[in-house]
């Protein structure tokens, strides 16, 4: 006889595993020194929350409107169009807007608006309601990712090497250096995202199973498709101006909510999500810094295995 966990419990179970590795994170090697560990090491935690909650809401959605499970809100060029206006702005205005002497708010509020009308001009242009246009619009994102990537390499081959040190911190997600006084900002705008698409989780579960019987269901398929997508874009456009990008984060705890969920209703697989990807962060930060004390980016350590998982459901596709 085999005993069948409720999805209820599951996520019970994942969320003290979370509790748990947040008060390791708090925690280990304090050392009682509470006024400097309660500011800095809460400004990271805050961080890493906010952002492994919008990256694991936004590719949830993605999957679920786009009925495949490999791809993720990066597929668009969200990363590489960040790195494109970080080594545009290196390339023109010098490094001090990036660094402590700049105004973080004004680039923090331009990396936002360019990333998100980039993909709200993209989603309108491409998108007419028929079948094949989410397709088209997907290649459409492919193309336009290679396209900002390989502006971005052009114009990183112009930069003095000692900007472009600068500039290479920025290419990778770092929550070591943080502007506390973005945290705020980030947090309501990504409330505000994740509180609209709670509200559609019941259509959702209906997007899941198909265009034509999400329309027979009474869904009106491009107007909630269109609208999610335009919360996509803020949520991924706020957690990559926040700490930078982090491509293969979303497949990674996606997939694992789809495996360990239980069950196929949205108000089950987003908070699974975001607490496997919780879990992952800010255990990953704690596995780091705490027990191997190694200096390393935990974002680094999670695109190498999110990338494996990504090679392992592509051959297991083909196969």
């Amino acid at each position: 006889m085999t005993l069948e966990i409720s999805p209820k419990a599951r996520l019970a179970l994942l969320a003290t595993l979370a509790l748990s590795v947040v008060a390791a994170f708090m925690l280990i090697g304090a050392g009682g020194n509470w006024d400097f560990v309660l500011p800095f090491r809460g400004a990271k935690l805050a961080a890493m929350l906010l952002v492994a909650y919008a990256i694991a809401v936004s590719s949830v959605l993605f999957q679920t409107i786009t009925h495949n499970r490999i791809l993720t809100p990066s597929i668009m060029g969200f990363d590489a169009l960040y790195l494109l206006i970080q080594a545009v702005i290196v390339f023109s205005l010098g490094i001090d807007p990036l660094t402590e002497t700049g105004n973080p708010n004004l680039r923090f509020a331009v990396e936002v608006v360019l990333m998100t009308g980039f993909a709200c001009l993209l989603f309108r242009a491409l998108f007419n309601g028929a079948a094949h246009s989410l397709h088209l619009m997907l290649l459409a994102g492919i193309v336009f990712g290679l396209l900002f990537r390989s502006l971005s390499s052009f114009v990183m081959r112009l930069i003095d090497p000692n900007e472009f040190m600068v500039l290479q911190d920025r290419m990778f997600a770092s929550f070591n250096s943080i502007q506390t006084g973005l945290l705020w900002v980030a947090a309501i705008a990504i409330g505000l995202a994740s509180l609209a698409a709670w509200r559609l989780r019941h259509q959702y579960d209906a997007l899941m199973l198909g265009r034509e019987i999400a329309v027979n269901l009474g869904i009106d398929y491009r107007r909630t498709v269109m609208f999610t997508l335009a919360l996509i874009a803020v949520m991924v456009s706020v957690s990559t101006a926040l700490v930078g990008p982090v491509t293969f984060f979303g497949l990674l705890v996606s997939n694992l909510a789809y495996v360990t969920a239980g069950s196929g209703k949205h108000h089950y697989l987003l908070p699974m999500a975001v607490l496997w990807g919780v879990v992952f962060l800010v255990g990953g930060q704690v596995l780091l810094e705490r027990v191997l004390e190694l200096n390393a980016t935990v974002s680094v350590v999670i695109e190498f295995v999110g990338g494996l998982l990504f090679l392992f459901l592509i051959t297991r596709r083909k196969s």
